[in-house]
Order: structure tokens, then C-alpha cells, then sequence
């Protein structure tokens, strides 16, 4: 086993070796600017680009054309949000969206809020999972976007997608999801789901960092956004930079390889989940955050009751590397305010972290996790005689 033993797979994934080796070509033998469209350089670049776009869309059940990249997940909520609230003025400024975000989400909200935006915070259930009849109930005739997280980065519970599009769609408002931590993992289809917005990144998946995606609906209805960063009209007007080809080319083979592998991956992660879980669980006191039943097949949060979380994680990182929650987070002292919006006190709050497994997760690595995890939970419990 390598050590510390990695189980902080939400936080961002190794890139495979098999994406590594697709994007090498892109740095030295095609290293052409994509827009150059007067060479063969340019164009082998662009190639690799738009056949990267067709692995996406197969992924996501999208039309290659309804793929926009990005520099990750964050700008492309940043596009979808700004986008939507900027082009359609005229119908209204309402937005609804849910306290589970991802920051990405909710300190955009809180900015366009700052534009005369008006945003509606759905609360969850204590499965972390939004109430339908609250969710309609909150729309209004100004509402333009409901914007709701596929899969929760902290809980791994996810949201019942397909029966928001639906709503969303009766009442003519459009539908965003950031499924950073969804795609790849689980099934995701933007059809069949009725989603109109959509955010995912490739280092979630296996993929390198710094480069992610927005799928922009392109016909029932035809989605508008308007772009926020100008300059040459790169990505259909929509994002303007000079591509990231051997990146893009990376994120194009992470999601030919989650596709083909996602079905077995995700039976055997579950299973060790599980077992982790069965274990881990029989400490006293300990207690699971979110869903057991509709989340991801590779997280689990945990709260460990009379312990607290940041001396249990100081404890386990010498030996297991995990998280007490969103990556983009982690240096503030506060409660996650995922946890707290479960109904957590600040106490069961603090004493929670999460483990996330991933394809390199193997079950030695799961029998070292048990046992060190109870050691240091009984360990901890002892300093405080409990």
C-alpha cells in the first residue's frame, strides 16, 4: 500500500495513466493552437478538441455542439448563473436554489443578489434532500433558473434530478445542476433528466485539473446565456481563451473511460463502502450524515460522536489522507454548512469527515481504514475518558 492511504477521491482524483498518454502527443508533436485554422497544426489541435466534445456529449447523453469548455466546475456555474441572470432581463430575476450548494453556487447567488437578483435557499430534509412540493411551491412568475446540485460533495446524496427537470419544465423555468460529482460516477443523461444547464469538471473523474465543462440545452428550449469572459469568441461566443487542448483531450478519455468502466466500478466501490461502513459504524456514538439510500456509491460521512473531527483527522492523516468536508472549504474553522443544514449541531457537526473512494481504492486499503479509524476513535475517547 501506498501511504497515507488516499480515501479523499471527492476532493479531486488522480490522473489515469491512459488519459496521461492521450494527452502527451498534445504538449510537443500537436501542439497547435486549436483556433488556427490555416495550418495542419491547428487543425490536428482542433481535432482533438471536437472528438474530446463527442466523448463528453456520449457520456451525458448531449450533442457534441452543447458542450462549452471551461476552466472547471466553478466557471462554468459561474457562466451558467451570471449567463442566465444577465440574458433574460425581460422574464424575470428570481432564482431558486438550495443551502447544500457547493460555494461555487451559492457565493455567485449571493452576488447577483448584490445585482438586484432575488434568491430563494431551499432547506433539505435531514437526508439532505429537497422537499418537490416546497421546491414549485417557490416559484414565482419572475423565477428563471432553479439551480439544484445533482450529487452533494460532502454527503453524496443525491437530489431527485429527474423530477426537478419535470417541474422545472411545466413551468417554463430552466433547470441548472453543478453534477461535478456525479458524472462519471453515476448514470447522468441531460434528456433524460429534462436539465437545461449543466456543470462537470475532469479531475472528479480521473481527468487533470483545470479544465471543466457547461452543457447549454440547444433545442426545447433553445438556451441563451450570455458569455462572461470576452475576447476572440472562443466556444460559439460563449467562453472566450485560447484553448486548453492537451487538457480537453484529457477530459475527452477520462469520460470514454467512466463510461465503459462506470458500471463495475461502481458495484465494487460500492461494496467496499459498505463494508467500511458495517464496521466504522459500531463504534459508539458514530452515526451517518445524508441519505443511505439515494447517494453515490463512494462516500460516506460520518459523524463520531464526543470526538472531534479535526484531532480524529490530525489523528488518521499520517496514515489515511480524508477530509471533513468540501476541499474549497477546509481551511474554515466553521461547521460545513452541508451538515448544518441536515440539522446538525455544531458539536455532531464538527466531529464528521468524509471518506470517498476511488478506482485505486483497493479492500486492503479498506481493512487498514477500519482498523485505523477505530484505533483512533478509542484512542481519542481515552484522552477524554469517555
Amino acid at each position: 500500500m501506498k501511504f497515507p492511504v488516499y480515501l479523499d477521491y471527492n476532493a479531486t482524483t488522480p490522473c489515469d495513466e491512459r488519459v496521461v498518454e492521450a494527452m502527451l502527443p498534445f504538449f510537443t508533436k500537436h501542439f497547435g493552437n486549436a483556433a488556427s485554422r490555416s495550418h495542419p497544426y491547428g487543425w490536428e489541435a482542433e481535432e482533438g478538441v471536437e472528438y474530446a466534445r463527442e466523448q463528453l456529449a456520449k457520456l451525458v447523453g448531449a450533442e457534441p455542439k452543447e458542450i462549452i469548455f471551461t476552466s472547471g466546475a466553478t466557471e462554468a456555474d459561474n457562466l451558467a448563473l451570471k449567463g442566465v441572470f444577465q440574458m433574460y432581463p425581460g422574464k424575470g430575476n428570481h432564482i431558486i436554489t438550495v443551502n447544500t450548494e457547493h460555494k461555487a453556487v451559492l457565493d455567485t447567488c449571493r452576488r447577483l443578489e448584490a445585482e438586484g437578483g432575488e434568491v430563494t435557499y431551499l432547506n433539505v430534509k435531514p437526508d439532505g434532500i429537497i422537499d418537490l412540493e416546497e421546491l414549485e411551491a417557490s416559484i414565482r412568475p419572475t423565477t428563471i433558473l432553479i439551480a439544484v446540485m445533482y450529487a452533494n460533495n460532502e454527503t453524496g446524496t443525491i437530489q431527485p434530478v429527474k423530477e426537478i427537470g419535470a417541474i422545472a419544465k411545466k413551468h417554463g423555468v430552466l433547470f441548472f445542476t453543478d453534477a461535478t460529482q456525479a458524472v462519471g460516477k453515476i448514470p447522468v443523461n441531460v434528456l433524460d433528466d429534462e436539465i437545461d444547464l449543466m456543470a462537470f469538471s475532469a479531475h472528479k473523474m480521473y481527468g487533470p485539473k483545470g479544465v471543466g465543462a457547461l452543457y447549454v440545452r440547444r433545442k426545447n428550449p433553445r438556451v441563451k446565456i450570455t458569455p462572461q469572459i470576452d475576447g476572440g469568441g472562443h466556444e460559439k461566443g460563449l467562453r472566450s481563451g485560447t484553448l486548453n487542448v492537451p487538457a480537453i483531450v484529457g477530459f475527452g478519455k477520462a469520460a470514454e473511460l467512466a463510461l465503459n468502466e462506470m458500471k463495475t466500478e461502481s458495484k465494487r466501490l460500492g461494496a467496499l463502502r459498505d463494508k467500511f461502513e458495517s464496521e466504522v459504524l459500531k463504534l459508539d456514538g458514530t452515526a451517518m450524515n445524508g441519505s443511505t439510500v439515494k447517494r453515490l456509491p463512494h462516500v460516506s460521512n460520518i459523524s463520531f460522536g464526543y470526538v472531534d473531527g479535526n484531532a480524529l483527522m490530525i489523528g488518521l492523516n499520517k496514515n489515511i489522507a480524508v477530509s471533513s468536508g468540501s476541499a474549497c472549504t477546509s481551511a474554515s474553522p466553521e461547521p460545513s454548512h452541508v451538515l448544518k443544514a441536515l440539522g446538525l449541531d455544531d458539536e455532531p457537526a464538527h466531529s464528521s469527515l468524509r471518506f470517498s473512494l476511488g478506482r485505486n481504492t483497493t479492500g486492503e486499503e479498506i481493512d487498514y481504514a477500519i482498523e485505523q479509524v477505530s484505533k483512533t476513535v478509542k484512542k481519542l475517547k481515552e484522552t477524554i475518558n469517555i
